[in-house]
């Protein structure tokens, strides 16, 4: 039906004839002369309709916004003061010879040029999609894929498909349970990620893996996270740590290199100690070069409780933050900065303004002045290395309050005072604690097939709140675009795991029993690391929420507006399901 697409035709087709389909983007009356601007999915292209061809004119006259159209026409280059340089195709125009309408439109329920609500893009996700920016972050979607299975193909990794309906396994989120009609009462779980059978794979001599996958977790979203979204799921065999993140790193070096033409370079490594000693997060965003300032040392024995408490408790933490210029902040600014890390559990922000150094004491604004003495602020100045025009900021609180509030703190700044520095800060987190103690019961950090760093079975469980893991994370710009780890591949050593975990034999065996079994026969060393796909093609293309770059995403409430699902079971389908709903007719319409 066409001979090229619209945004193809350049200076290169003058004299040519081409046939075309598209969307009228625009049309245009100009006296007796009818522009139409034709668009498909790769661009935009002008096509004009003179009053000599009576019939065709006639038609163009009939055309609106969004109609579906095949023309035929002669490509003509523009005249010199028409050129639009800021289109592919706009040295040249068609003037048309053939039109036909192929579907009328009717009037849009979006308006294409001003700003829809969330609900209604979605809603008619199939005329938001239309849009050039939509489709051009799909086409950059697609060409991720492509360089990605390229890489992974040409390095020797194969692409193994693995279930969709399997068993409930621990990743940290709710399963999405699906009912077995022939097994009644029992249910299968989508897959939160192939961890166990992607171990399994290379258990079974498969050595190298990928698969760019669909998983499911049923947790509260936000900007970044959906019910369904997409991994790129590697994994090998007798690769150590090194290893993976050597593969891994090049691959994302290759796609930032081809597609966006920046050069990521090495990526730094930064222990998870000292990701959160320095910037209070496992995923720092390096273009911000602010750091924390541990203080605990210098002002455990103030007056000012509010600071000596914490720094005299072992859970507690006390730190600063040196902001060069932040002097200027106005009162107002920095009370509203004390109710943002109240967002995060802390009492308040002190904070100390840095107006003469040379003056001591007299230099220095704060409310909190009163309560330190000559060298504890020289101390303070010292540690912090502050210049003249810099304010300090403090938290002192639990380890947890302090970290996540002046973390979240930290980033905030960054991008209220234009602090950011570079437009790529790629490295690697390694280092992880295996565990992490909540309420008195330990939790994996990652999950619980990940091993632990230099560490016997009966050292780990000698001493597991110390154990290092074997994981590492890749994080960019402050967003983590993946994780792995080298996996445990001794029984023994998974067993301890689960003691660790609370989790006995019995439960064991019943829930991992086949991976348990797996590993009694000469399982290798194996580990691997998943990419967020989503993720990673948004911040290539500057979306701020991975359901920009996804074709048919949910709302923030797991909800399709387009399809109206999750959708009611009919009685039927639940009795053949022998599944009783508790929901009442009241309940499901509120």
């Amino acid at each position: 039906m066409r001979t090229d697409y619209c945004g193809n035709i350049n200076a290169s087709f003058v004299g040519q004839t081409v046939t075309l389909c598209g969307w009228v983007n625009r049309r245009r009356d100009l006296g007796g002369v009818i522009f139409l601007d034709l668009r498909d999915r790769e661009g935009i292209v002008q096509v004009v309709y003179d009053p000599d061809l009576e019939d065709v004119f006639a038609t163009a006259n009939k055309v609106r916004n969004e109609y579906c159209v095949q023309l035929t026409g002669l490509v003509r280059a523009r005249p010199e003061g028409q050129i639009n340089k800021d289109m592919s195709t706009g040295e040249i125009e068609i003037l048309g010879k053939e039109l036909t309408i192929l579907n009328k439109s009717a009037p849009l329920p979006l308006d294409f040029n001003q700003e829809n609500s969330e609900e209604q893009r979605l809603k008619y996700r199939y005329l938001d999609l239309r849009r050039p920016i939509m489709s051009e972050r799909l086409k950059f979607r697609a060409k991720v894929t492509g360089a990605v299975r390229r890489y992974l193909e040409d390095n020797g990794f194969l692409d193994i498909e693995t279930p969709m309906l399997t068993k409930a396994t621990p990743e940290g989120a709710r399963d999405y349970l699906v009912p077995s009609r022939t097994h009644k009462g029992r249910f299968f779980a989508l897959p939160q990620s192939p961890q166990l059978f992607k171990q399994l794979l290379m258990m079974s001599g498969m050595d190298r893996y990928y698969q760019i996958v669909k998983c499911f977790r049923d947790e509260d979203l936000r900007a970044d996270r959906q019910p369904e979204f997409t991994q790129i799921d590697i994994e090998t065999t007798f690769l150590d740590a090194d290893g993976v993140m050597a593969i891994t790193e090049d691959m994302i070096r290759g796609l930032f290199n081809d597609l966006l033409n920046v050069d990521l370079g090495d990526f730094p490594r930064m222990t998870y100690a000292e990701a959160m000693r320095l910037y209070g997060s496992d995923k720092p965003d390096l273009r911000n070069p602010l750091v924390f300032t541990d203080v605990a040392a210098i002002v455990k024995d103030v007056d000012f409780k509010v600071f000596s408490g914490p720094a005299n408790d072992p859970k507690g933490r006390a730190v600063t933050i040196c902001v060069p210029g932040g002097a200027e902040l106005s009162r107002k600014q920095i009370d509203d900065y004390g109710k943002f890390v109240g967002i995060y559990g802390a009492k308040g922000l002190a904070w100390m303004k840095v107006n003469d150094i040379d003056a001591g004491l007299d230099g220095l604004q704060s409310p909190i002045l009163k309560f330190l003495n000559e060298d504890v602020a020289k101390a303070l100045l010292e540690v912090t290395n502050a210049k003249n025009g810099d304010i300090l900021l403090f938290g002192a609180d639990s380890y947890s309050v302090v970290t996540e509030s002046m973390g979240a703190l930290r980033l905030k700044l960054g991008e209220d005072l234009n602090l950011l520095q570079g437009e790529w800060k790629p490295l690697w987190v390694v280092d992880f604690p295996m565990f992490e103690e909540v309420d008195g019961e330990m939790y994996a950090l990652h999950h619980p097939f990940t091993s632990p760093r230099d560490l016997t079975p009966e050292q780990l469980a000698a001493d597991p709140a110390n154990a290092i893991s074997n994981a590492y994370d890749m994080v960019l710009n402050g967003c983590e675009l993946g994780g792995g780890s080298v996996r445990i591949h001794d029984q023994q050593m998974q067993q301890t795991v689960f003691n660790i975990l609370g989790i006995d034999e019995e439960e064991a065996r019943s829930k991992f029993g086949f991976l348990l079994d797996a590993l009694q026969y000469g399982t290798p060393p194996h580990a691997g690391l998943a990419f967020g796909l989503d993720r990673m093609v948004m911040l290539m293309t500057g979306a701020t929420s991975i359901r920009d770059v996804m074709a048919f995403p949910k709302t923030t409430t797991a909800a399709c507006p387009l399809t109206d699902a999750p959708g009611i079971a009919s009685a039927e389908q639940l009795q053949e399901l022998a599944i009783a709903s508790t929901v009442t007719d009241e309940q499901d319409n509120a």
